[in-house]
C-alpha cells in the first residue's frame, strides 16, 4: 500500500537523501519518494510487514520527524504560517545583527557614531562583551540550525544545518577562547598580546552567517510558496456549498454533504459544485478553469458537466455522479500533487551527489584548517578559511534544482489543461522519437460522414434516408444526418447480416447495403473503387434497379495534419494504427504524411509498441485510454484524451483535458523547457560549488590574493538557492505554440480541396480588419458556412481564398457575410486556376450545380481511356487533355444527365 507522510526538519538535498535511506532500509518497503520542496514523502510498503508507526520511527532515528499526512494542517496554511515565523525571526535577527556588524567593522574602519567606550586598548573587554551580548540573541533566534545540525551530525547523517552549526559554532568557540586570552593578557598587563586576540574575534561572523542564511531561506520559502500556486488556485475553484433538492424543497448544504444521486440546483452565475448530468434545463458553461478552453460550451439536458466550472447563464438541475473527494477537480489536484512530488530520473544525479556531499565538505574544511596551519599561517586565518568552506558549500541549490522545476512545470501544464501523472513521464517526453497514434477518435473524429451522393433515381435520398432511419448502425445515423427529409413509412423492414437492410416504401422494395447485397440480388452498380480514397460505399436499389450510391468516411480532426507536420519538424517519427484495410489506411496516411499499420486488432497494438521499442525508439502512444490500454501501458509515455477520465488516468501517464491534438505539441515543448530548466539549475548548483569551494579554501590566495570571508560565503550560499528557485519560476512564462486549425478536413478530399491556395482557388477576397488568429478563424467559419463554398483565410496576406461550386453564390453574398462577421471586403479577384493552354478542349456544361454534379461529370469522362479531366464548377467548364472526339465526350456527359454547350478546341495546347 501507498501512504503519504509529512517530514519535518529537512533543509537540503542531503536531508532528503538521509530520510530516503532511513526508510528504504526497512524490511517491507518497496519504494520511497521524498520531496524536499513539499516536505513530505510517499512510501509504498507491505502492511503485513510493518506499520506507519515503524516508518515514522525510522525517520526519527535518522534525525528528523514525521507524521501521517492528514495529521498536519492544510499545506497552504502551514506554509503561510511558516513564512510569517521566518519573517519575524529574520527581523529580530537583524535588530541585533546590524549594531553588532556596525560595531565590529566600524571600530576597524573608523566609522562615525561609535561611542568612545568601545574604542582603544583599555576598552577591549567592553567591546568583546558587547559583541557577545549582541550575538547571543541572534544565535538563540536561529537555534534550530544548531539543534538540527548537531542532531543530524550525531546520527551520522550530516546535512546543511550541520555545516552551518559547525561553521558558526567554530566562530563562537574561537571568539570565546580569544576573549579569555584577552582577559588573561590584560590581567598581566600585556596589552599588545591582548590586542592581537581582540583583532581575531568572530562574533559578528557567527551572527552574520546564520542571519544571512535565514535571509536566503526566507526568500527561498517565498519563492517555493509560489511554485505551489497552481495547486492552490485549483483548490480555490471548488465551491464550499451546494443547493440540493430535498422533497422538492431547495436546501443549501456543505459540498462534503452532497452524495451520488442528489439533485443539485445551479443558477446563472454560480459555480457548478459537482460532476453531474443535466436532467433539466440548459446553460452556457465556462470550462476554461478545467480544460483551458477559453470559449464557453452550451450544455443541454443529458450532457455531462464538470464540478467547479462556471454557469454563465441558464438554470440547471443536475444529478450528482461523483462525490467531492472523487470529482474531476479532485482527481486533477491529486495528479498535479503526485506529479510535483514524484521524482524524475534526472533527479537521481542530485541524490547521489547529495548523499556524499556534506561529509565531503566537512572533510575538505578540516583538511583546509590543517594545511593552512602546516603552511605557517595563524590559527585564526586557518579557521577563517575552514569556516568559509563550510558555509559556502550548502547543497540546498542542488536539492531544489529538480523538484522546483517539476512542480512549476506540472502546475503550468495543469493550468493549460494537461495532466501529467508523474515526473518521469514529463522527463521521458523530452526524449520521445516515435509517437504511435490510434486512428479512430484520435486522428479522426470517430464518426462517419456522407461525402458523395450519386443518384440514378431521383427518389434515392428520400427513400434511402427513410430506410436508414430504421437502423441503429453508425453508417445509418450518418446518412440520416446528411439531409433533412420527410420520412416515409417503411414496412417489412429487415436487416440482412453482413449485407445491409431492406424494406417496402410506397409499395417499392428498397435495398441499401454493400456490393455483396447488390450482387446477390443481381443488381449492376456503378463500377468505381472508392476504397482508394478511404471511403465506405453504400449502394441503393429500388424495385430491383440500381438507384445510386453514397460514400462515407471518417473525417480527420481539424488539426491532425498540422500536428503531424509539427512533430516531424521536431524529428519525431509518427505511425498510425488502424483496423481499416490497406487501401483505406493508405488513403488516410497519405493525407497526413504518416506511416501506418493496417488491419491491426486491439491485441496487436501492444505488440507493435513493443517491437518499436526493441528497435530502439523512445515511444509515446496516443489513444482513448480504453481499447488502447495495453499499448498505453507498454509505451514509454502513454497519452490519452479526457474521455473516460478514470480509465485514462489508470492506463496513461498524461491526460489531454481539452481533447485537442495540438496539446500533444504543447506537452512535448513543455517537457523540453522543464528538462532544460533542470539542467540549468543542476549546472549552476554544481558549478557554484565547484568554483566557490576552492576559493573559500584559499587555493588562489597566494597566487591572486583571493580569499572569501565567512560572511560573504554565507550570503552567496543563501542566494544560490534563491537563484535556482527563481530560474524554475520562469517556467510560468511558458507559452504554447499556436497551431492554426483547418476546419472540416475530410479524409476523402483531393489535395487541391484540402489546401485551397492563392494559386488554385476560384476567387481571392481582400479583407480588412483581421488582427489575430481569432479573427482569421472567425472569417473562415463565416465563409465556410455558406452553401457551395470552401474557404481558406490567410491572416498574413489579409486574404481569403475561395472555391465556389454554384453560380448562385454571388460576390454580394461574400461581402454581406464578411461584413456580418465584423470585417470588410475591399476587393474581389477572379483567379483562372486552369490555364487553357494546358488542355486540348474546353467544354461548357451549364447545368452543373454542386460538387456531386462535378463528381458525376468526372466519373463519366474518366470512363474514356487516355483522358485527363479537370472541372471548374465556378466557370461551368470542363477542361480536357487527350484525344477523345467531341461526339464521345458529348455522349458520356449527356448520359450522366447534363447538357453540353459549346466545345472549344485549343490548337496551341501543350
Amino acid at each position: 500500500m501507498k501512504e503519504k507522510f509529512n517530514v519535518m526538519g529537512m533543509t537540503c538535498a542531503s536531508c532528503q537523501a538521509h530520510v530516503d535511506k532511513s526508510v528504504r532500509k526497512l524490511h517491507g518497503v518497496s519504494d520511497v519518494n521524498v520531496n524536499l520542496l513539499a516536505e513530505n514523502m510517499e512510501v509504498d510498503y507491505d502492511p503485513d510487514k510493518l506499520t506507519s508507526s515503524d516508518i515514522i520511527e525510522a525517520v526519527r532515528k535518522g534525525g528528523y520527524d514525521a507524521a501521517l499526512y492528514d495529521e498536519k494542517e492544510e499545506s497552504s496554511v502551514k506554509k503561510k504560517d511558516d513564512l510569517k515565523e521566518r519573517r519575524q525571526a529574520l527581523v529580530a535577527s537583524f535588530v541585533f545583527m546590524i549594531p553588532l556588524f556596525y560595531l565590529s567593522m566600524g571600530s576597524m574602519m573608523n566609522w562615525p557614531l561609535i561611542p568612545s567606550i568601545f574604542l582603544g586598548q583599555k576598552h577591549m573587554m567592553i567591546f568583546a562583551l558587547t559583541e557577545l551580548l549582541l550575538t547571543i540573541p541572534v544565535i538563540y533566534i536561529n537555534k534550530h540550525y544548531f539543534i538540527g545540525g548537531f542532531k543530524s551530525l550525531f546520527h551520522l547523517a550530516p546535512n546543511m544545518d550541520s555545516l552551518i552549526a559547525i561553521g558558526s559554532g567554530a566562530s563562537i568557540i574561537y571568539s570565546l577562547y580569544a576573549m579569555y586570552m584577552m582577559a588573561y593578557y590584560m590581567g598581566i598587563n600585556d596589552l599588545s598580546s591582548a590586542h592581537n586576540y581582540h583583532m581575531n574575534l568572530y562574533f559578528e561572523s557567527s551572527a552574520m552567517i546564520v542571519t544571512l542564511i535565514s535571509l536566503g531561506k526566507y526568500f527561498e520559502a517565498r519563492s517555493k510558496q509560489r511554485t505551489s500556486a497552481a495547486i492552490e488556485s485549483l483548490m480555490n475553484l471548488a465551491p464550499d456549498t451546494a443547493s440540493i433538492l430535498v422533497d422538492g424543497i431547495e436546501k443549501k448544504v456543505s459540498i462534503e454533504d452532497v452524495h451520488v444521486g442528489d439533485v443539485v440546483v445551479v443558477r446563472s452565475g454560480e459555480s457548478i459544485p459537482v460532476d453531474g448530468v443535466i436532467i433539466e434545463g440548459s446553460a452556457s458553461v465556462d470550462e476554461s478553469m478545467i480544460t483551458g478552453e477559453s470559449l464557453p460550451v452550451t450544455k443541454n439536458e443529458g450532457d455531462m458537466v464538470i464540478g467547479s466550472t462556471m454557469n454563465n447563464n441558464g438554470r440547471m438541475l443536475l444529478k450528482t455522479l461523483k462525490e467531492n473527494q472523487n470529482s474531476t477537480l479532485s482527481q486533477i489536484i491529486s495528479l498535479v500533487e503526485e506529479a510535483g512530488s514524484s521524482k524524475a530520473p534526472i533527479a537521481r544525479l542530485a541524490d547521489i551527489i547529495s548523499g556524499y556531499f556534506v561529509p565531503a565538505v566537512i572533510f575538505i574544511s578540516l583538511i583546509t584548517l590543517i594545511i593552512w596551519i602546516i603552511a605557517g599561517e595563524s590559527f585564526h586565518f586557518a579557521l577563517n578559511m575552514a569556516v568559509s568552506v563550510l558555509v559556502i558549500s550548502c547543497p540546498c541549490a542542488l536539492g531544489l534544482a529538480t523538484p522546483t522545476a517539476i512542480m512549476v512545470g506540472t502546475g503550468k501544464a495543469a493550468k493549460m489543461g494537461l495532466l501529467i501523472k508523474d515526473a518521469q513521464a514529463l522527463e521521458t517526453a523530452n526524449k520521445i522519437d516515435m509517437i504511435i497514434f490510434d486512428k479512430t477518435g484520435t486522428l479522426t473524429n470517430g464518426t462517419p460522414q456522407v461525402i458523395d451522393v450519386l443518384e440514378n433515381d431521383q427518389r434515392l435520398l428520400q427513400y434511402g434516408i427513410s430506410l436508414e432511419a430504421m437502423s441503429s448502425h453508425p453508417l445509418a445515423q450518418a446518412i440520416t444526418e446528411y439531409q433533412s427529409v420527410d420520412y416515409l413509412e417503411v414496412t417489412d423492414y429487415n436487416e440482412i447480416q453482413g449485407q445491409g437492410i431492406r424494406g417496402i416504401i410506397n409499395g417499392s422494395e428498397v435495398l441499401a447495403g454493400n456490393l455483396k447485397m447488390m450482387t446477390e440480388n443481381h443488381i449492376t452498380v456503378a463500377n468505381q473503387d472508392y476504397s482508394l480514397e478511404g471511403k465506405t460505399v453504400l449502394y441503393f436499389a429500388i424495385d430491383g434497379k440500381y438507384a445510386g450510391l453514397m460514400t462515407l468516411a471518417d473525417s480527420l480532426k481539424p488539426s491532425a495534419a498540422r500536428v503531424i507536420q509539427e512533430l516531424h519538424k521536431r524529428h519525431i517519427n509518427t505511425i498510425m494504427l488502424t483496423g481499416d484495410h490497406e487501401l483505406t489506411a493508405k488513403a488516410i496516411a497519405d493525407k497526413l504524411d504518416i506511416d501506418y499499420r493496417s488491419e491491426v486488432l486491439p491485441a496487436d497494438k501492444e505488440r507493435i509498441v513493443r517491437e518499436l521499442q526493441e528497435e530502439g525508439y523512445i515511444t509515446a502512444m496516443l489513444g482513448d485510454g480504453i481499447n488502447d490500454a495495453p499499448a498505453l501501458t507498454r509505451a514509454h509515455v502513454g497519452i490519452s484524451f479526457v474521455s473516460g477520465l478514470d480509465i485514462a488516468i489508470e492506463s496513461s501517464d498524461i491526460v489531454l483535458m481539452k481533447n485537442d491534438l495540438r496539446d500533444l505539441i504543447t506537452i512535448i515543448d513543455l517537457s523540453h523547457a522543464v528538462i532544460k530548466n533542470i539542467k540549468e539549475n543542476l549546472f549552476w548548483a554544481l558549478f557554484y560549488n565547484s568554483l566557490c569551494i576552492p576559493v573559500a579554501a584559499g587555493l588562489f590566495y597566494h597566487s591572486f590574493g583571493l580569499k572569501l570571508s565567512p560572511m560573504l560565503g554565507s550570503l552567496a550560499m543563501s542566494f544560490s538557492s534563491v537563484f535556482v528557485v527563481s530560474n524554475a519560476l520562469r517556467l510560468r512564462l511558458f507559452k504554447t505554440k499556436e497551431i492554426p486549425v483547418k476546419e472540416n478536413i475530410q479524409v476523402t478530399k483531393k489535395e487541391e480541396d484540402i489546401m485551397i491556395t492563392k494559386e488554385n482557388c476560384d476567387k481571392i477576397l481582400k479583407i480588412e480588419g483581421m488582427m489575430c488568429n481569432h479573427c482569421q478563424k472567425h472569417v473562415a467559419n463565416a465563409l465556410n458556412a455558406l452553401d457551395n463554398v470552401e474557404a481558406e483565410v490567410s491572416l498574413e496576406n489579409k486574404e481569403a481564398y475561395i472555391n465556389v461550386f454554384n453560380k448562385k453564390v454571388t460576390d454580394q453574398m461574400f461581402k454581406d457575410t464578411v461584413k456580418e462577421a465584423g470585417y470588410e471586403i475591399t476587393g474581389i479577384i477572379i483567379n483562372k486556376k486552369y490555364n487553357e493552354k494546358n488542355y486540348d478542349k474546353i467544354i461548357e456544361v451549364t447545368d452543373m450545380m454542386c460538387k456531386n454534379c462535378r463528381n458525376h461529370v468526372l466519373e463519366a469522362i474518366n470512363s474514356i481511356e487516355g483522358v485527363h479531366v479537370d472541372v471548374s464548377l465556378f466557370e461551368n467548364k470542363v477542361f480536357i487533355k487527350g484525344n477523345a472526339s467531341d461526339d464521345a465526350l458529348k455522349e458520356v456527359i449527356e448520359e450522366a444527365g447534363y447538357t453540353v454547350g459549346t466545345i472549344k478546341e485549343i490548337h496551341n495546347a501543350g
